[in-house]
């Protein structure tokens, strides 16, 4: 090949040169945000000899399969994501399994299907985050679903110190979920919405609650009813493959939804400079509290953010991951027990594994 002489590139030349690789690199970034999969894993409740529960004689094990397989059908249509099921036919799933299937596959999202129960004509739908038990008819909820693990072989060695039954065992919280407490909320809104204003189902809203299945899980989670089996009416539309492809679609076009913001989210977060700033979560609750001393045992520098339903509070500001620790030590001496380290990258709560990742780089 022979080569110009330098005086020979004209002008038009080089600015098309210029163009032409300016083009290039952006579309390399594009297909690398274009070729990021996310993995949504689908839990259809109960299964083999758990049937769930069986109101009006209708299977609450079969209903959150089929819907469950329906929502996956849409879902594997967007090729930025992958699906995977804890079960694809009727057999029985014990629940750490369930989410050891989410956290092996390095899920974005799991999310479980059931069907509710009531002794009364309730009906409507509802979906479900991890968190502080909030009433007693949701911990009677969180009860129901959690008893699965008395089908588990060797149950007290697997959730050692756990007690389906008990309120002690069901109020606690993962430190991690709590970070993902956030986004979970977020999608639990997104799917509430489409039952509530597309569908028009009776809406029982988001709520918070310790199911199992959730506490086993180390990302995003949500626990969705579609509805109670046990009204002969919704029981019916919920059996029928007319509720069971519209409460799908629900579900699909809420996850679509939010993986899409998600994305937005990862090509902004991208564009900036990463700011880390740790705080200390000392509590968080339905309750509006003012950020006075006295109110926190002394501690000053208390922060209050509403988030979804609930209202946190963060004690001290740093961008000091040592500096974070010696606030964290302060505030368990103050009688903060539970207390743990939060990180934040442009504002957005991350896990403080990514945080010091990022601060070494």
């Amino acid at each position: 090949m022979r080569f110009l002489p330098r005086n020979k590139f004209s002008t038009k030349f080089k600015i098309k040169f210029i163009f032409f690789v300016t083009f290039l690199l952006l579309a390399m970034q594009s297909t690398v945000y274009a070729q990021k999969k996310y993995t949504i894993v689908l839990d259809a409740g109960h299964g083999g000899k758990d049937a769930g529960n069986k109101g009006n004689g209708f299977r609450e094990k079969s209903i959150a399969l089929k819907v469950a397989l329906l929502v996956g059908e849409r879902l594997k249509k967007n090729k930025d994501l992958k699906v995977t099921y804890t079960r694809k036919n009727d057999v029985f799933v014990e629940l750490w399994k369930r989410g050891d299937i989410a956290n092996k596959a390095k899920a974005t999202l799991f999310v479980s299907i059931h069907c509710d129960y009531h002794t009364s004509n309730a009906y409507g739908a509802g979906t479900f985050v991890l968190g502080l038990r909030g009433n007693k008819k949701n911990l009677e909820i969180a009860k129901r679903e959690n008893a699965v693990i008395f089908y588990e072989d060797n149950y007290k060695e697997k959730y050692e110190g756990f007690d389906a039954n008990s309120v002690e065992s069901v109020i606690g919280l993962s430190l991690l979920q709590e970070e993902n407490l956030d986004k979970s909320l977020e999608i639990a809104s997104l799917i509430q919405n489409n039952f509530a204003f597309k569908l028009k189902r009776k809406n029982r809203k988001v709520k918070q609650d310790n199911f199992q299945v959730l506490r086993e899980t180390i990302m995003p989670s949500v626990l969705i009813e579609l509805g109670f089996l046990t009204n002969i009416k919704e029981g019916r539309y919920l059996n029928s493959k007319k509720g069971q492809k519209e409460m799908a679609v629900s579900i699909a076009q809420a996850i679509e939804k939010y993986i899409h913001q998600l994305k937005l989210n990862t090509v902004v977060a991208s564009e900036e400079k990463p700011l880390i700033t740790y705080k200390i979560q000392i509590g968080s609750g339905k309750n509006k509290t003012a950020t006075k001393s006295y109110n926190f045992k002394g501690l000053k520098e208390v922060e209050r953010v509403k988030k979804g339903v609930l209202y946190k509070y963060y004690y001290k500001s740093t961008s000091d991951y040592k500096e974070a620790t010696q606030f964290l030590k302060t505030a368990k001496q103050k009688g903060y027990k539970t207390a743990f380290i939060v990180a934040f990258k442009n504002g957005k709560q991350i896990t403080v594994r990514e945080a010091k990742k990022i601060k070494q780089t």
